[in-house]
């Protein structure tokens, strides 16, 4: 009757365990497969405590994590995207939009922040991943061209976070304009010497690695994350051959030397701050 009541008991466990893990208490680690209480997760700013593996986190955590409490400002947050194309598929880019607006409560996959970063100011411009896959339309192009223009105005560094799919197709070619001006506006930062850093985070891709991800005078990705332009699974059906161990990771490209560093999130902070201390003297 013992091991009856022992298997019994062990099953009680096991629903339990499932039932919290339903309810959001617990997470499982992609990379490690560990079980890991969220709320100490949340505590390491998202990275594993088990194996260091690197969650996405939301464009409001990277804000917090990198800029001072005080003194941060929103800017551009009248800029909207617009359906110039009136796009449909099996939703209406223009209902696709009104949800992700509702579910994030912001007009645009990019947040753009005047502020301080250990006391030293920066114009940060964060992507979202949450909205539309952090797709670059339009107004992603125009919020990050005002972003540069802001940094070039006042002189600041300039970093830019990129989380995204790649350009927004929904709106055809008016997205992949947006590779040429983003462009356009960190050459003329870089012709005054003001210094830009990029950090790529899971995932950077598409348009938005071809273009301004690429550009930084400093590039930065967060161990693990998925860089390129097309996805793995597309390169290998095209050339018909197996990829290398790790492709499009960031550990690959920085081997590469398409990256200059790989930075923890709980030390970026004080990375780029160095980082800033150097490019300053250098301008």
């Amino acid at each position: 009757m013992s091991w009856f009541r022992r298997k019994d008991k062990n099953i009680q466990t096991e629903s339990a365990e499932k039932k919290n893990i339903q309810e959001g208490l617990w997470v499982k680690c992609p990379s490690c497969r560990q079980i890991l209480y969220k709320a100490e997760l949340q505590q390491s700013n998202n990275v594993c405590y088990k194996c260091g593996y690197h969650f996405r986190i939301p464009a409001s955590n990277y804000i917090e994590i990198l800029l001072d409490s005080d003194g941060r400002q929103s800017r551009f947050q009248q800029i909207k995207p617009k359906d110039p194309l009136k796009f449909k598929a099996q939703k209406k880019y223009s209902e696709q939009l009104s949800a992700a607006q509702q579910k994030t409560g912001r007009n645009e996959a990019v947040q753009v922040i005047e502020g301080r970063m250990n006391k030293k100011p920066v114009v940060l411009a964060v992507m979202d991943f949450s909205f539309i896959g952090g797709s670059m339309g339009s107004a992603v192009g125009e919020l990050l061209a005002r972003a540069a223009d802001l940094a070039r105005e006042k002189r600041y560094p300039l970093i830019i976070i990129s989380a995204s799919g790649g350009a927004r197709m929904m709106e055809g070619a008016y997205s992949l304009m947006q590779m040429a001006k983003t462009s356009a506006k960190l050459s003329q930062l870089a012709d005054e010497k003001i210094p830009y850093i990029s950090l790529m985070t899971d995932p950077t891709t598409g348009g938005v690695t071809a273009s301004f991800a690429m550009l930084g005078d400093v590039n930065i990705a967060e161990p693990g994350a998925l860089i390129g332009f097309a996805g793995p699974r597309v390169i290998k059906q095209t050339i018909g051959a197996d990829l290398p161990k790790g492709f499009q990771r960031a550990e690959f490209l920085l081997e590469k030397g398409f990256l200059d560093l790989i930075v923890a999130r709980d030390d970026l902070k004080q990375q780029m701050t160095e980082i800033l201390d150097i490019l300053y003297v250098q301008a």
